[in-house]
């Protein structure tokens, strides 16, 4: 994979953000793209689920910034550190992002401390999200 492909699905992923037009994920992500919680041990497999949770989570998240950003040495994967606060509990987290051989993305984890911050959001996200995700996972709710 080149990195310049990846560096373009990175550079339209932090343009989609700052413009909050999640529907611009679908063409980035791989139709195998796997997203990983910070809540849950489950990953969550597929792009519907992908969009409906980063455009949910970003509609909790407050003052939300990313500071720094790392490449693997295969240039397979960027890990972006961020902030961000959830009613009065201020975050840390990082969002590590691995691309396929075509430079979409093929796996989204995200890591968040401290626990009392995740837990805010995880109990946020589980009342926004919740439904629907299941919905799109194919499961009863």
């Amino acid at each position: 994979m080149a990195r310049e492909q990846a560096q373009q699905t990175l550079e339209t992923w932090h343009d989609l953000l700052e413009k909050r037009e999640f529907d611009r994920l679908r063409p980035i992500a791989a139709d195998t793209v796997v997203f990983r919680s910070p809540a849950f041990f489950t990953p969550y497999p597929g792009i519907e689920p992908l969009v409906h949770i980063l455009s949910t989570v970003n509609t909790i998240f407050e003052d939300f910034a990313y500071h720094r950003e790392f490449w693997t040495n295969g240039d397979d994967a960027v890990i972006l550190e961020f902030s961000a606060r959830v009613g009065d509990k201020k975050l840390k987290g990082i969002d590590i992002i691995s691309f396929d051989e075509a430079g979409k993305i093929r796996e989204f984890e995200v890591m968040i401390r401290p626990a009392n911050a995740a837990v805010a959001l995880g109990e946020l996200m589980a009342a926004r999200a919740g439904p629907r995700l299941m919905t799109l996972l194919g499961k009863a709710g």
